[in-house]
């Protein structure tokens, strides 16, 4: 049996008790007592008002020696759905998940690239109200929104700092516009570390001590959790793996991060580059020089075996893995997951790279193993975990003024307790 490895230092007994029946369910009340090392007066309490939140519910009966049965608990996984929404320059993901953290439906629609703010809202808006009615979902069911967008971004003010190529979002008040369009309480994280807590709820990572969760979208981001705590740095900006800085090729020294070396345009700029310079290819890029729909088409090549396709995607793998390496040597990591949409397709050829130069490359390999796995989500994996802030924060504290439940785009990310399966 695996105890909860919650990512809070101090998780309530509350989301301690729901997250070991959602894990280990059906469970009973003495079972969770003595998995939390709570008194069975305290767990009957809890349980207690899970139940009349309507979060749990009595499954059954199990033989005991010695005493009579013990009542069984397993969590209603249809008493409460979530929304998380993924905003991208390239793409934007919609997806509902039930109490149990199970997929009941996506959609990917166009990214915001160039948008204004205010347009991406109603976007955004738009775009959640029709895939709710697409899979006949009442808005009434749903307790909130997760908004998780690229970094960097001011949990405090609930916006974008306006980075690259979210420039105009500025000082945008994000979070509060997203729940007055929408009408959801909303919470607001960055997509990263979005997808490492949605990697612990779903149960992926298991009892890791030192974990990366490396989130590969128009840019490069990491989610890291360690000791089952989320790291954050002092603005909770921490895990820009993507603006790793390396020393550039070429006679006059110059910087360029991670980010322009492997991202998506990069590879993009390099197929339209050797397209140009008459390279022998089956590619055929887009007449609008869309460099993400260009990433895509370069992607989809070499999984056929294109040569030139190969060789770009390969190049970026190992730019990639770089970075990696450099954050599994200064975290000491012992596990990795790939996710991001930019790994849909060639996510595969990605993976073999990366687990080859962790094998080569990790300076601590002497003394364990790093396990490198892509994404059971990939594409998904940060709206995916931008729903299960909104759980999170649904069962770990009693619904009312001032609790899980309360307010439109209320407090920051990461209030209750997340575990593996």
């Amino acid at each position: 049996m695996v105890n909860p490895r919650p990512l809070l230092a101090v998780p309530t007994s509350r989301a301690l008790a729901f997250d070991l029946i959602r894990s280990q369910g059906p469970i009973s009340r003495v079972e969770l007592a003595e998995s939390t090392g709570l008194t069975q007066a305290t767990m009957s309490n809890v349980v207690r008002q899970l139940l009349l939140d309507g979060l749990v519910v009595e499954s059954g009966r199990r033989e005991s020696t010695g005493g009579k049965p013990r009542v069984l608990l397993t969590i209603d996984p249809r008493a409460r759905y979530a929304l998380g929404v993924q905003l991208g320059a390239d793409f934007v993901t919609v997806v509902l998940t039930d109490l149990g953290g199970a997929l009941v439906g996506r959609s990917r629609v166009a990214g915001v690239w160039g948008q204004s703010p205010e347009s991406a809202v109603a976007w955004i808006a738009s775009t959640v109200s029709a895939f709710l009615a697409s899979i006949g979902v009442e808005a009434d069911r749903v307790t909130g929104l997760g908004l998780v967008t690229p970094g960097p971004i001011d949990l405090t003010t609930g916006s974008i700092l306006g980075a690259p190529p979210f420039e105009e979002w500025a000082g945008f008040p994000l979070r509060e516009a997203t729940a007055e369009a929408t009408g959801f309480a909303v919470i607001l994280d960055n997509d990263a570390t979005a997808a490492a807590i949605g990697e612990f709820w779903g149960g992926a990572v298991g009892d890791s001590a030192a974990h990366c969760t490396v989130y590969f979208g128009a840019g490069i981001g990491a989610g890291i959790v360690l000791d089952g705590a989320i790291y954050r740095g002092a603005s909770s900006n921490a895990g820009e793996l993507g603006q790793m800085r390396y020393r550039g090729p070429g006679p006059v020294a110059h910087r360029v991060s991670a980010e322009q070396l492997a991202g998506p345009v990069s590879v993009a700029l390099g197929a339209r580059a050797a397209v140009a310079a008459g390279r022998a290819t089956s590619l055929v890029l887009t007449d609008n020089e869309d460099p993400f729909a260009d990433f895509t088409l370069v992607a989809e090549a070499a999984v056929e075996g294109d040569a030139l396709a190969v060789e770009l995607i390969t190049e970026s793998a190992d730019h990639l893995a770089n970075a990696v390496v450099s954050m599994a040597n200064l975290l000491d990591l012992d596990s990795v997951v790939l996710a991001g949409p930019s790994l849909t397709t060639a996510g595969p050829l990605y993976l073999e790279v990366v687990r080859q130069r962790i094998a080569d490359d990790f300076f601590a390999k002497g003394r364990h193993r790093v396990r490198v796995e892509l994404s059971a989500y990939v594409a998904d994996a940060a709206a995916v975990g931008g729903a299960a802030l909104v759980l999170q924060r649904e069962v770990g504290a009693r619904r009312g003024p001032g609790g899980a439940g309360a307010g439109a785009g209320a407090g920051a990310a990461g209030t209750a307790p997340v575990s593996p399966v």
